[in-house]
């Protein structure tokens, strides 16, 4: 059985379809089993980071999402292993050995997960995604009301990676053999600007949006609904990183799943519904 941390979210839920789809047993671990609408097939279980044992009987693989444990992550990787998990896949983030500041919060956030993970004692594989497709989720109330986006750094340049991706990547790293002490980087195909990704949306949509640059001093919480106010200054910081610089690009997706990454037009066909009103 796989027990995946972070069902609810955007790579959490697709790997567990993706385990589900496959005939896997999989445990979902979630702070609210009852409103987290998983596949059926899948166990849905509450995530109690004080009690951890109870998650893992039967559980030979874990996929770990960074924030899931939270100060108790020692805590719950120990009772996993105990229980009998054997192998441990954590969403972690390229901003590891990117050159980023080693005292960058995302950086200290995602490089402490990495190191509770190596000191566990269970075998483990590193997924270090760059850009999230999915970050374009943060223009969509913008493009419900109207056909201009406002936002921070119009030439940022990123290579956007399909969350559905990550997590072929991620599944294969649990079923599969190899991938032991392996840390995966993961983007998408090509780069784009920010404004071009709001383009391709807008022809996924059948509009012409037009992307609107915002000093970053002005930059607030109505421009990213999904940020924690005190990691904004952080995220500006990476944001400013994209503009003249190239992103990096892998052919991992392929390499591990035998399928090239999806490019975010893809994505953003497959996810009109969100930015409609």
């Amino acid at each position: 059985m796989i027990a995946v941390t972070g069902p609810t979210g955007n790579v959490g839920r697709a790997l567990v379809e993706r385990l589900v789809a496959a005939g896997r047993p999989v445990r979902a671990l979630t702070r609210d089993p009852q409103r987290a609408r998983l596949p059926a097939g899948a166990e849905a279980v509450r995530l109690r980071p004080d009690d951890p044992a109870a998650l893992f009987r039967g559980v030979t693989g874990l996929f770990l999402y960074v924030q899931a444990g939270g100060d108790r992550t020692p805590a719950l990787l120990a009772a996993a292993r105990a229980a009998g998990v054997r192998h441990v896949v954590l969403l972690s983030s390229s901003i590891i050995d990117s050159g980023a500041d080693p005292a960058h919060p995302i950086h200290v956030m995602h490089a402490t997960a990495e190191r509770h993970v190596r000191d566990s004692g269970l075998t483990w594989t590193f997924l270090r995604p760059g850009a999230f497709a999915t970050n374009a989720f943060q223009w969509a109330p913008q493009i419900r009301s109207g056909d201009t986006v406002r936002g921070v750094y119009a030439e940022g340049r990123t290579a956007p990676v399909h969350e559905d991706d990550i997590a072929a990547v991620a599944e294969r790293a649990l079923l599969d053999g190899g991938h032991e002490g392996a840390a995966h980087r993961l983007t998408g195909p090509a780069a784009l600007s920010n404004a071009e990704q709001v383009t391709a949306i807008g022809r996924a949509l059948g509009r012409d949006l037009r992307f609107v640059e915002v000093p970053p001093a002005e930059a607030g919480p109505d421009l990213f609904p999904h940020v924690p106010p005190g990691m904004l200054p952080a995220l500006l910081e990476s944001l400013a990183a994209t503009v003249g610089t190239p992103p990096e690009i892998t052919d991992t997706v392929h390499t591990v799943t035998g399928s090239p990454a999806r490019p975010f037009t893809t994505w953003a066909q497959e996810h009109t519904t969100a930015f409609q009103p």
